[in-house]
């Protein structure tokens, strides 16, 4: 367990986070603010336990095992951790072909 890591969004999971909070602004402003707070709860809890999600499985599949996620309703927070940062790369809406999405988000890094 690594103590206070440093929390930093990619670009892809800012984008990520604007368009759902967006949809479901314009729909329910309420649910929109809720979900917000969950996600940010979620990923706060990674800068003192940063090993508390599970490798993301479809990744885990092509021996891909650094990166983790976290489950907040029916969307997936993917991360990784190092010795001092948690780097939050994409939340997927786990309603979707999370394969492909994941899949392709991710290969951006390699």
């Amino acid at each position: 367990m690594n103590s206070k890591l440093r929390i930093i969004f990619s670009r892809y999971a800012e984008d990520d986070l604007d368009e759902i909070l967006m949809y479901y602004s314009s729909i329910n402003a309420g649910y929109a603010k809720k979900l917000f707070y969950a996600i940010e709860e979620k990923v706060n809890n990674l800068k003192d336990f940063s090993e508390s999600g599970r490798i993301v499985p479809e990744l885990e599949e092509q021996n891909i095992v650094k990166f983790r996620e976290l489950i907040e309703g029916n969307y997936r927070i993917v991360y990784e951790f190092g010795q001092q940062t948690v780097t939050i790369h994409a939340i997927v809406d786990s309603r979707r072909n999370l394969e492909e999405l994941i899949i392709k988000k991710i290969s951006k890094f390699y």
